[in-house]
């Protein structure tokens, strides 16, 4: 118990600041909550699982709702478009609905339940990789748990709050497989539930696919071996899923076994990406794709019109900056195997299944947004033990002197340069000056930092993250969504 306490106090601290979120955001300012919402109600009160019908998006008056902030004169009950997905998360809600007689708040502590069972398996899937170092752990789970949008999304009503635990539980679970501690069948259950959640949650077929070829290679076994056990994952996951694709083919007809046909049947108004290339371009497209999915990755809230101050944006961007190339030096220690990362079979197995799963996470976004506008840093949420784990040893890899050094120079250079333009411009970008020099001067000083006290400097920066998820809820969140709109 003793070492684990940084992780229970990270997982206690995500709970409270998400009770926070939840009680404070404004009723339906978050993505899609009263679609969901009306989806639990429909169970709670008999009606049975809704089905995807015409009428149940309807842009404007979406749009009615979403600029005069909900008002409680206009009912959000027509808002059923989220009706093709899959019911588990729904039915696990519906008692909640009931015994609390469809309060909001209730169900979205319901998802912050989940949302914390999320990140209490992320501390176990990231302790998979090196189970001699919870600190790895400690860090790249605290870093996930205070990322401002993650905490306001697992606040909401949403079925992500179902898809990110179950996910990262199969992914435990697998890589326990690839030491022959877990057997194929349970990987079938998790699979199906993932079936029965959200159709972002299917990567995983792909991935008990991949699993089993590293389980073979390892074991040195037959691939009709390898045959047995993926169909003893795949059978489980199927019989589940097939129960959801029987009923859709019923209502919706052949082949729509996932309803995403009737779906975008139905969404007419929702912003298409061929539309918007068409008016717009297809680079603006992509600026302004890649921008607004960096920002919403961090923090955009209510229905993508909240946005933070650029300044915030700012740093972040050079934090994230500075995870990536971190984490690029510690990916060059995996591939030349020295170094603190290590080279053993297990955790390069371990890598190239969280590299999967994140590359089918970004591949699924892409596909989406080939047909819709869609570009919503929360679609990239099922890759975040990948992040987490690269963001924990990229760090861990900029604590050590030289490398922390030589990148505070290379950004005092940089501070120099953008001086030197801004003076030539007339125009001198103060704010970007000052926090790559503060970035600077922490690198210099976590070069210094004995080794014994690398532990209170994480501290220190999962508690400015906390900090930083207070800053977004009370100084951006509760003011501008619950100002009066004329």
């Amino acid at each position: 118990m003793r070492t684990n306490w940084p992780a229970i106090a990270i997982l206690a601290a995500f709970l409270i600041i998400g009770s926070l979120y939840a009680a404070g955001t404004p009723a339906w300012q978050a993505p899609d909550e009263p679609a969901h919402y009306n989806y639990i109600r429909s169970l709670a009160t008999g009606e049975g699982i809704p089905v995807m019908e015409m009428g149940d998006y309807d842009q404007d008056y979406l749009g009615r709702l979403t600029s005069e902030a909900f008002p409680p004169d206009l009912s959000i009950a027509s808002l059923e478009y989220e009706d093709h997905q899959p019911p588990l998360y729904y039915l696990l809600a519906t008692p909640v609905y009931r015994i609390s007689d469809g309060d909001v708040l209730s169900l979205r502590l319901f998802s912050l339940f989940l949302g914390g069972t999320g990140i209490a398996t992320l501390f176990l899937l990231l302790r998979e990789f090196r189970p001699g170092e919870p600190a790895l752990a400690w860090l790249g789970g605290g870093l996930v748990a205070f990322v401002p949008q993650v905490v306001a999304i697992m606040a909401s009503i949403n079925n992500d709050a179902l898809v990110m635990p179950l996910l990262w539980l199969w992914l435990v679970l697998g890589l326990r497989y690839l030491r022959g501690a877990t057997p194929a069948w349970a990987l079938g259950l998790v699979a199906g539930a993932l079936l029965l959640t959200k159709t972002t949650g299917y990567g995983v077929l792909p991935l008990a696919i991949l699993l089993v070829a590293l389980r073979v290679r390892r074991a040195g076994m037959a691939w009709t071996w390898g045959g047995r056990q993926l169909a003893a994952i795949l059978l489980p996951a199927g019989l589940l899923g097939g129960l959801w694709w029987l009923r859709n083919v019923t209502v919706y007809g052949w082949p729509d076994l996932l309803g995403l046909m009737r779906h975008d049947l139905v969404v007419v108004g929702q912003p298409r990406t061929a539309d918007w290339i068409a008016a717009q371009g297809l680079f603006p497209f992509l600026r302004e794709g890649i921008w607004t999915l960096f920002r919403s990755f961090w923090g955009q809230f209510g229905w993508m019109g909240v946005v933070l101050d650029v300044r915030i944006y700012q740093g972040l961007a050079i934090f994230t900056a500075l995870t990536v190339y971190g984490a690029a030096w510690a990916l060059l220690d995996v591939v030349g195997r020295k170094g603190d990362v290590g080279g053993d079979a297990r955790e390069r197995d371990g890598w190239i299944l969280l590299g999967a799963a994140a590359l089918i996470t970004v591949t699924m976004l892409v596909g989406y947004n080939l047909t819709f506008v869609q570009h919503q840093g929360r679609y990239l949420f099922p890759a975040l033990p990948a992040m987490a784990l690269g963001a924990a040893l990229g760090w861990r890899r900029l604590a050590g002197r030289q490398l922390a050094v030589g990148t505070a120079l290379v950004l005092l250079v940089m501070v120099v340069a953008l001086a030197a333009i801004g003076l030539i411009r007339g125009d001198l970008p103060a704010w970007p000056m000052a926090m790559l020099g503060a970035a600077a001067l922490g690198l210099f000083a976590l070069a210094f930092v004995p080794p014994k006290w690398h532990g209170v400097v994480v501290a220190g920066g999962l508690l400015a993250m906390a900090s930083l998820d207070l800053w977004c809820l009370f100084g951006f969140i509760v003011p501008m969504l619950t100002r009066t709109v004329p």
